[in-house]
């Protein structure tokens, strides 16, 4: 019978972290699941590849902050590339309120540490992008190590890292059960050879009245049964599905988002920041030669629709004309155009931890669109929950699923 220490379902960038960041802290017997023949195929291959800490909560600036550092040694530490590119965010307000919550989002900022965030002035905004249409503009921020990655790059660094370390990939894979025991707290993990919490975690409850206790016993897939006493949940969009398997809840819903490339377009300079008009939610940045355009559509309903809605084009396109004039006569081919899932919960804020009601079960889900920019800190947490207990990144409780039944919601604000 196969076994594992771990079984991590869903093998995009989240998942590929948590096998590194579990492999790096010497648990190798780490078997990562994947339904499709290669990996990204799901969020992560669709993603824009945005990394800010220009975030307006103190645990996503301090999982951006962590995250930023990690990415810009990445190629050093983990041996493989990330194409971390430090062009720079710029936010541009177009109305006091806008401009009075950036500077609240500074403050908070640099109070946890990220202390190159700059007020910028419509004069400096203009130097950096001079195309803009600026009449409008008050002001804005800009922080120079803010960026960009290639999300498949740092989703196979990750994962080669891992295997190379030991842990094990199966493609093609699909979960089609999750196997919870009832009242069997008190048997040991399936392996023997955890340490740390993952024995803690399988041996602590026996001394206790187990009849109601559930947990982890295995994981059924169209290859066979995997015998684990941990399974974490990474499956992105798909995730509350994943959940329900093991009989938890997992507020979860996917939601369209799209995003438009330009053919090549040289009106714009060769290098500038990803620029985000806060007036409408329309964001750019270069990507090779041609522009990339994203826009959150208001109007857009949760749902798995990964078809890309051609309608979208003239939308985003009246959106980046009315802010970048000269983006008019840019030239966009549809079928060049995508849509990617966002993986959404009620407050944007991700869920990273253990579920209360099935033991060995981890989430590490609903990242709102960041999960690749928050990758390597979704993954060191889990890893250090799962081996720990604990983690010294941030208070893990402020992203507990319970938070959603107690009441203690976050608010971000900042979502693109």
């Amino acid at each position: 019978m196969e076994t594992a220490d771990v079984v991590i379902i869903g093998s995009g960038i989240v998942g590929s972290s948590v096998a590194y960041h579990l492999a790096q802290a010497g648990c190798t017997n780490v078997l990562v699941l994947e339904r499709e023949a290669h990996q990204g195929k799901g969020s992560t291959g669709k993603s824009m590849g945005g990394v800010r800490a220009q975030f307006s909560t103190p645990v996503n600036i301090q999982m951006s902050r962590y995250s930023i550092e990690f990415f810009s040694r990445f190629d050093e530490v983990v041996g493989h590339p990330a194409d971390y590119r430090a062009h720079g965010y710029l936010f541009c307000a177009t109305n006091e309120r806008h401009l009075d919550y950036l500077k609240a989002n500074r403050e908070r900022q640099i109070s946890l540490g990220v202390n190159n965030v700059e007020l910028v002035s419509p004069v400096e905004i203009m130097e950096m992008v001079p195309q803009l249409r600026a009449d409008d503009i008050l002001g804005g921020t800009f922080c120079q190590t803010d960026g960009f990655v290639d999300p498949h790059s740092v989703m196979m660094g990750f994962m080669l890292n891992a295997r190379e370390r030991g842990a094990r990939l199966w493609l093609d894979t699909q979960v089609i059960g999750i196997q919870v025991d009832a009242g069997s707290a008190d048997v040991p993990s399936a392996s023997g050879s955890p340490s740390g919490a993952l024995r803690k975690n399988a041996d602590q409850t026996s001394a206790l009245p187990a009849l109601d206790e559930r947990r982890i016993a295995g994981v059924m897939t169209t290859r066979g049964f995997v015998s684990t006493r941990v399974v974490v949940n990474a499956a992105g969009p798909w995730a509350a599905e994943v959940a329900k398997m093991a009989g938890a809840d997992l507020p979860v819903e996917p939601l369209r988002r799209q995003l438009v490339p330009t053919e090549p377009f040289d009106q714009l300079p060769k290098r500038f920041p990803m620029v985000i008009d806060m007036s409408t939610g329309f964001h750019f940045r270069r990507e090779g030669k041609g522009i990339l355009l994203a826009w959150n559509d208001p109007e857009e309903t949760s749902g798995f629709k990964t078809e890309f809605d051609p309608a979208f084009v003239e939308k985003i396109l009246t959106h980046a004309a009315g802010r970048v004039p000269c983006l008019a006569e840019a030239e966009v081919n549809p079928r060049r155009a995508w849509a990617g899932l966002y993986e959404m919960t009620p407050d944007h804020h991700a869920i990273i931890g253990p579920s209360p009601n099935v033991a060995g079960l981890y989430f590490v889900n609903g990242f709102s669109g960041h999960g690749v920019m928050h990758s390597p800190a979704s993954g060191r947490i889990t890893a250090d929950l799962i081996l720990h207990g604990r983690s010294d990144l941030i208070d893990t409780t402020q992203l507990s699923v319970e938070r959603f039944a107690e009441g203690r919601l976050l608010e971000e604000t900042a979502v693109l």
